[in-house]
């Protein structure tokens, strides 16, 4: 006795969602909300690296900017979101 092909079909798609949601929604929702937390928790003095690269020092900090202070002296703004990685948070 067989099964009604349209139901194996509709849960064929229902278990292939689930594994895509699994396997690559849910990890990347998580990574997407690590980074927000970090560009959230940034303070100043905080050594810090851009999604291009530009390594150095947070010297001030607004609502939607930073201003970074690199390492010959010269201060740049960038974004928030503009911000990949903090390498040493500030010691208070």
């Amino acid at each position: 006795m067989e099964g009604n092909p349209m139901f194996s079909s509709i849960l064929m798609l229902v278990l292939m969602f689930a594994i895509f949601y699994f396997l690559l929604i849910r990890p990347q929702q998580k990574r997407q909300k690590a980074v927000q937390q970090m560009q959230a928790s940034l303070e100043k003095g905080d050594r810090i690296v851009t999604i291009g690269g530009l390594h150095g020092f947070i010297d001030a900090i607004d609502e939607g900017t930073v201003v970074i202070k690199c390492g010959d002296g010269s201060r740049l703004t960038y974004d928030r979101s503009a911000i990949r990685e903090v390498v040493e948070k500030a010691s208070k």
